[in-house]
């Protein structure tokens, strides 16, 4: 066996290694969340204590969580209307999307860092032109599954997997990520402060209206998206 030869074999025999650590990583992340007795733990209540005893370090806790919720497959809709809910629409926006750009880029690290080099020796021909698609259009392509609401965690970890590059990941995901993270926190933070102000009379008030207008209208921005999108191809 030639220097060339044994090289390539131990670069195969590393991918896989990395291949099987990432996997096993996944499936301890849903086992350790879903079922254990740590999942008892994960409801709105009791992260909301926890968060309370942190004082004015708070939002820094927050935003560690967030990180580290969206790595080990927590529901995104727990931590997003939870942070709606401490710490209001605005502040809960701007703390929502930066635990979940951390954490998007976490997963994405692990991804690529474990993943990518076994992927890329599974890639053949056919596969290739897609890859290398991805690469030259990162971006837009990052862009456009962020806005018709491509499930978060699992597209964080499989972006990693391809040639996209970090940046355009980054960018991509920070600007499609806005919108839909603005309309729930602040429909959710909007029904907070009527709930606590105990002021029911503000339920018909022109800002709960038009969160509710908000937190509809989301659900039709995948189709609109995919619409726009059908109509440039054509």
């Amino acid at each position: 066996m030639t220097i060339a030869e044994e090289a390539s074999q131990s670069n195969r025999q590393k991918a896989v290694v990395k291949a099987v650590i990432f996997v096993a990583f996944i499936i301890g992340a849903i086992v350790l969340i879903r079922f254990t007795p740590i999942k008892n733990y994960l409801t709105a209540e009791d992260l909301s204590r926890f968060l309370e005893t942190a004082g004015i370090w708070a939002p820094i806790v927050y935003i560690i969580l967030y990180a580290v919720g969206v790595c080990l497959f927590l529901p995104g809709t727990l931590l997003t209307g939870l942070g709606a809910a401490i710490f209001g629409a605005y502040w809960g926006f701007l703390y929502v999307w930066i635990g979940a750009m951390f954490g998007a880029s976490a997963a994405f690290y692990i991804g690529r860092t474990l993943g990518r080099d076994f992927a890329a020796s599974l890639i053949g021909d056919r596969l290739k032109k897609y890859d290398d698609a991805i690469e030259r259009n990162g971006f837009a392509t990052v862009l456009y599954l962020r806005l018709i609401y491509f499930p978060f965690t699992p597209m964080n970890f499989g972006m990693g997997l391809t040639k996209v590059h970090f940046k355009d990941y980054v960018f991509g995901t920070g600007l499609g990520i806005i919108v839909g993270t603005f309309i729930f926190t602040f429909f959710i933070g909007t029904l907070k402060d009527v709930w606590a102000s105990g002021n029911w009379g503000e339920l018909i008030s022109f800002k709960v209206f038009f969160s509710i207008g908000l937190f509809i209208f989301s659900f039709f921005i995948p189709k609109i998206i995919k619409k726009i999108k059908g109509e440039e191809a054509q």
